[in-house]
């Protein structure tokens, strides 16, 4: 069977393409697999892809190209939602050769991985294949004006994935998506390749991208109150974005200079969990909680917030890290503090963190996959009868409605 998988850009760095790339190789073991890249912005891509899979870029936007001089290049995209935030990104050219491509395409799975891409699956993918949307961000951070679109064009496709349970379950009650299954599957996140956490360092780690949503500031203002207790301890916050500056100058005003830093983006991420005896998160929402999962494989406990939607799916709290609310800073103070103040429950949690992280190796997660595929094929018949119904009863509803109008 041949699989692709629809990319924004394969050639930058983000979660999306580093567990595209994850279950691109996963699926590998049994099939052809490829993956597509709207743009390519560079010669190769920054993370490693399974030399078993090929990647097809759609348009050069290197300076200098063909495509770069091409007038269609300069010409906003029409058939990608405008209501996408990536909308800017996109051109005339970028949509002519996503229909070009999907029409051609002789793929029997095709999967999206954005939801401006599901729209172009949705609109040109051929109905012989199986289309899946991938939804990596939670239903709620669209925009209502996204949501409508992407719940016209959803109707069509064979199945939505989310990465959590709880983001699925508001799908399935807010959009109304007949013949077309809603489901969960988690990222896959492989085993790291160096050796794990010895538990026994001085180190809190964070990691992500520097930005309001992630609440670095939240995170150093706890520490503050943990470095007063246990001045030997050491917090490293681990990649780039916006709120640098501001996040140093916090550090800076709390006088923790000594004890906490700002260390850049770092890949692969793993080597530096190793080196922590805590990983820490202050999100205000997670889509899914890579870095959560990251930390766990490496056999690092995860003090979270428990925000929507998905640590609580991967932290079972006391048991293998802790949960605090949301946007609560010393209750976040108070979870470092119990794990640093007790060793032997700190080395328990670990041991159980990396045994409960397993589930999100690549094998159970591509045969998950693969159940879908076979699940998705032996019901398309029926499915294709539950989308006609629901078409009939939208149809009978907007007649009545412009009927108790006049």
């Amino acid at each position: 069977m041949k699989i692709t998988l629809l990319l924004h850009n394969a050639y930058a760095i983000g979660g999306t393409i580093r567990t595209t790339f994850n279950l691109a190789a996963a699926l590998a073991d049994r099939h052809d697999v490829e993956v597509v890249s709207m743009m390519r912005h560079r010669e190769v891509p920054r993370f490693t892809l399974d030399p078993r899979v090929r990647l097809v870029p759609l348009v050069d936007t290197r300076v200098g190209s063909a495509d770069m001089a091409d007038p269609l290049f300069g010409e906003p995209a029409q058939d990608f939602p405008l209501a996408e935030k990536r909308h800017h990104q996109y051109s005339r050219l970028i949509d002519l050769r996503a229909a070009e491509y999907l029409r051609g395409t002789d793929a029997d799975v095709l999967i999206g991985t954005r939801p401006g891409i599901n729209v172009y699956l949705a609109r040109f993918g051929p109905r012989r294949a199986l289309r899946i949307a991938q939804e990596h961000l939670r239903h709620d951070a669209h925009s209502k004006p996204l949501r409508r679109e992407l719940a016209r064009h959803y109707r069509t496709l064979d199945a939505v994935v989310t990465t959590t349970e709880a983001d699925a379950a508001v799908y399935r009650a807010r959009m109304r998506l007949p013949g077309v299954p809603v489901l969960a599957v988690p990222n896959i996140v492989p085993a790291p390749v160096g050796p794990l956490s010895e538990g026994t360092s001085k180190v809190i780690s964070a990691a992500g991208r520097l930005v309001r949503g992630k609440r670095f500031d939240l995170l150093i203002e706890a520490f503050s109150a943990v470095a007063a207790k246990h001045p030997d301890w050491r917090l490293r916050i681990h990649g780039g974005g916006a709120e640098r500056a501001q996040l140093q100058g916090l550090i800076d005003g709390l006088g923790l200079a000594e004890q906490a830093e700002l260390t850049g983006p770092r890949s692969p991420i793993e080597a530096e969990f190793a080196k922590a005896a805590i990983v820490a998160s202050a999100s205000d929402a997670e889509s899914f909680g890579m870095t959560l999962v990251e930390a766990m494989r490496c056999g690092v406990p995860v003090v979270s917030t428990n925000c929507p939607l998905g640590p609580a799916e991967i932290i079972d709290h006391g048991s293998n890290g802790l949960l605090v609310p949301p946007g609560d800073g010393q209750a976040l103070a108070a979870g470092l503090l119990e794990l640093i103040e007790t060793p032997e429950r700190r080395r328990e949690m670990a041991e159980a963190a990396l045994a409960s992280s397993a589930r999100y190796a690549p094998e159970p997660i591509a045969e998950r996959y693969q159940l879908l595929f076979d699940e998705l094929h032996s019901t398309r018949v029926a499915r294709a009868w539950q989308r006609a119904v629901g078409r009939a009863r939208d149809r009978a509803r907007r007649l009545l409605r412009r009927a108790l109008r006049r």
